[in-house]
């Protein structure tokens, strides 16, 4: 009932009379407001003297009918006045109709007790409104109401339900510590400034569906018996609901939040969904507490999960966030997935996401210190920049789908030049050589991401652990080909360790040098080559003989001597001639042949039964002992990458 007033009545009193001593009025003007009893016009038109006699004829608890009635403050404090209950020491009105009616200046009904129903649909406040500490016994209807400055609703009782649906707060809108005992409907109001509903107390549902809140919105340590409907509302600035506790359903379907979505030490008792949601800058569940499975759909740019308690199943799914679980308390299996495509309304089409920001909308994980990962799965997230310092059975995350991890610098570095082969890494040795590259070459990290402002990265021998811990996860996961990255980079903690032994750090340099663990096939290749090569050519300046003697001929310069009388013939073993003359002359094609076939045979452990001088077969035992070390190396390589 939005009536339209054409008249703002008298401009000063009450109303419109003439003062006492005048003559009767001309008659009332045209008005809306509905007539007091049998008086054709309403309470601000009538005559000082009927207004009088029927300001007079009010007791507390009686009902008054001024829909339509334009009010100044000193009409509204009379009527007020006139129902003021003195044992209560407030107002006390029955069934209050003031649909449609215009306050011009301040509204105060704070403290009035409504023993029935109260009607404000359509009403216009053009000042400040109070009902601070007001009472509503039955049904308030505020529908359609419009409020042009502060609306006070602090401390009130609403024992029936509450409508306030499509309200328009021009100002601030007050609820701090009300009471709403029944069902409450805010459903597409308005709210230009702030929103405070601190310490509310909802006992059944709550309905703020399609709501838009333009300015900040308070709804910290607010209790919502019945069910939270949130569901299309839109917050312009921050929304604050720390402390809040849902104990029934938790609706915030397409909710959208341009600012911060404050969840902080709030508890979910029986939310089995929250969201989809949109938030452009951080959603907030520090300290959090869901006591019930939920499955979390929100597209944000972080998502803060700090001391967080998962105390049943949960599923957050999620879109271009970045994630902190520091601390987090899972007590039971927590899913932290990306979802592939945007969230679908019921509707049908998708959720709106036009505050974020374009690209990829991968899930970053940004740390997990101190969080229990026995019962941690991750799916298809990206863990470049993820802290796992202090994370609790790291060996036990479940690591599913497509997980990024950071990678090695690329490029040559060092003198002489070396090629770095790349790699998985985390996040603490980037931060770990950056300082220490930075240390040695100040503004040189080589490409090593450095670490946080005023943070102090792991030492090695932590690392160790961290790779050790991350390598049995994925070893358990059957992902023998990307453990064998974490192996590496165990291995490359434990030579850098100062607290080991100088002579297992100088064995693992000698290990990372032939075959970077038994991880690099190409490096174990290269010393390979490098160690034929070298048996080759020694083979053809010392190991192949310049003749080998004939059968049946002795050796020694008296060969051609004859044998004592008596005594049968024995001839002595002949040995390999050593060449001679210059080095360049020995290197022929023939005894290049003959030392290729003696080296490949020796990596191999085969014999390749050529006659060799002495230092040749010193060569020979040399190569049969390192070469076969070193393709053992190449193979070993190569099946860490392709093992089942």
């Amino acid at each position: 009932m939005d009536r339209q007033s054409r008249t703002t009545g008298a401009s000063t009193g009450i109303g419109t009379g003439t003062g006492p001593g005048a003559g009767p009025a001309a008659g009332p003007p045209a008005c809306d407001g509905t007539p007091v009893g049998e008086h054709g016009a309403c309470l601000a038109h009538l005559t000082d003297a009927d207004r009088a006699a029927y300001l007079a004829s009010l007791t507390p608890g009686a009902d008054v009918d001024h829909r339509g009635t334009p009010f100044t403050q000193e009409l509204l404090t009379a009527l007020l006045t006139a129902l003021r209950d003195p044992a209560i020491r407030r107002p006390r009105i029955g069934t209050a109709r003031f649909d449609g009616a215009r306050f011009a200046g301040g509204a105060d009904f704070g403290g009035a007790c409504f023993t029935g129903d109260a009607w404000f649909s359509g009403a216009r406040f053009a000042g400040d409104m109070s009902l601070s500490g007001a009472e509503f016994a039955a049904d308030a209807w505020f529908q359609g109401a419009r409020f042009a400055g502060t609306a006070g609703f602090g401390a009130a009782q609403f024992r029936g339900s509450a409508w306030f649906h499509d309200t328009r707060f021009g100002g601030d809108g007050w609820f701090g510590s009300s009471r709403f005992h029944g069902a409450c409907w805010f459903t597409g109001a308005r709210f230009r400034g702030r929103a405070r509903f601190g310490a509310a107390r909802f006992a059944g549902d709550a309905r703020f569906n399609d709501t838009l809140f333009q300015g900040d919105a308070y709804f910290t340590v607010t209790r919502f018996s019945g069910a939270a409907g949130f569901d299309g509302t839109e917050f312009r600035g921050s929304a604050g609901f720390g402390g809040a506790q849902f104990s029934g359903q938790t609706l915030f379907h397409g909710a959208r939040f341009a600012g911060n979505a404050r969840f902080d030490m709030a508890r979910f008792d029986d939310a089995p969904v929250l969201g989809p949601l949109t938030c452009a800058d951080t959603l907030v569940l520090a300290g959090a507490v869901f006591a019930a499975p939920v499955v979390v759909e929100a597209a944000v740019t972080k998502a803060v999960c700090v001391r967080t308690r998962w105390s049943s199943t949960a599923t957050l799914r999620l879109r271009y966030a970045g994630v902190d679980l520091t601390d987090a308390v899972l007590e039971y299996p927590l899913t932290v997935a990306a979802a592939p495509a945007p969230f679908t309304a019921p509707e049908g089409g998708t959720v709106p996401g036009a505050e974020l920001p374009d690209g990829d909308p991968a899930v970053r994980i940004l740390s997990l210190t101190g969080a229990d990962a026995a019962h941690l799965t991750l799916n298809d997230v990206d863990l470049t920049a993820c802290r796992f310092s202090g994370t609790l059975h790291l060996d036990q995350l479940r690591l599913e789908g497509r997980c990024v991890f950071g990678r090695s610098p690329a490029g040559r570095t060092g003198t002489p030049p070396r090629r770095w082969a790349r790699r998985s890494t985390l996040a603490e040795e980037h931060h770990w050589r950056a300082g220490r590259e930075s240390g040695r070459r100040p503004g040189r990290p080589h490409g090593w991401e450095p670490p946080p402002d005023g943070t102090r990265p792991p030492e090695p021998a932590a690392l160790a652990v961290l790779y050790r811990q991350l390598r049995k996860s994925l070893e358990d996961g059957k992902n023998e080909p990307d453990a064998a990255d974490f192996y590496y980079g165990e291995m490359e903690m434990r030579r850098h360790d100062p607290t080991r032994a100088s002579a297992e750090r100088r064995l693992l340099t000698t290990y990372w040098a032939l075959s970077g663990y038994g991880l690099r096939a190409s490096r174990a290749m290269c010393w390979l080559l490098g160690a034929v090569s070298v048996t080759v050519l020694a083979l053809m300046l010392w190991g192949i003989p310049a003749a080998v003697p004939e059968p049946g001929q002795a050796a020694g310069p008296d060969r051609g001597s004859a044998q004592p009388a008596g005594e049968p013939a024995t001839e002595p073993a002949a040995e390999p001639t050593a060449p001679d003359g210059p080095l360049a002359e020995r290197l022929t094609t023939e005894r290049w042949e003959k030392s290729v076939r003696v080296a490949v045979n020796s990596v191999v452990f085969r014999s390749a039964e050529a006659e060799l001088t002495t230092a040749g077969v010193y060569i020979e035992m040399a190569s049969r002992l390192t070469e076969p070390l070193l393709l053992g190396l190449a193979v070993l390589a190569v099946r860490g990458r392709v093992k089942r």
